[in-house]
């Protein structure tokens, strides 16, 4: 198996930079929701991937044993992947990801933080970026 290095040596440093490649985590995802795929069914799940950058993640992937290539030699040859056991193995602490990103992304939202794009940008058209709300701080009870 082969695993990012990591410049302190740490197997969860490596395991975050396997995770953070580009495209990794959503054609991990993709892998996990509809199971065994093609490679051209995987491309079009992925939109926006090339044919070069899909292969090359794959081959990590499969490098660090957290997907299987299966390969039949037909006419045109079938090329499958799927999930390996590490695979799953990492589909519950994705999915509690998933919940933390998109709790952030809603509490961002709310704040007006994060929404920005090229035309509307973060700054509200000033130089300082807009300050966010303080927090909600509850009164302490009444004595009495």
């Amino acid at each position: 198996m082969v695993m990012p290095k990591s410049p302190v040596g740490c197997p969860l440093d490596s395991l975050l930079r396997l995770l953070m490649g580009p495209w990794t985590t959503y054609i991990l995802w993709v892998l996990t929701s509809n199971g065994p795929t093609r490679f051209g069914e995987l491309k079009r799940r992925v939109p926006g991937i090339s044919a070069k950058v899909l292969t090359e993640r794959l081959r990590m992937l499969q490098d660090a044993e957290v997907i299987y290539r299966d390969f039949q030699p037909t006419i045109p040859p079938q090329v499958t992947y799927s999930l390996t056991t590490r695979g799953r193995e990492l589909h519950e602490v994705l999915e509690s990801l998933s919940v933390i990103a998109k709790r952030w992304k809603a509490m961002d939202a709310a704040r007006g933080v994060g929404t920005a794009t090229a035309d509307c940008p973060a700054t509200n058209g000033h130089d300082a970026p807009t300050p966010e709300p303080a927090p909600a701080v509850a009164s302490p009870p009444a004595l009495g």
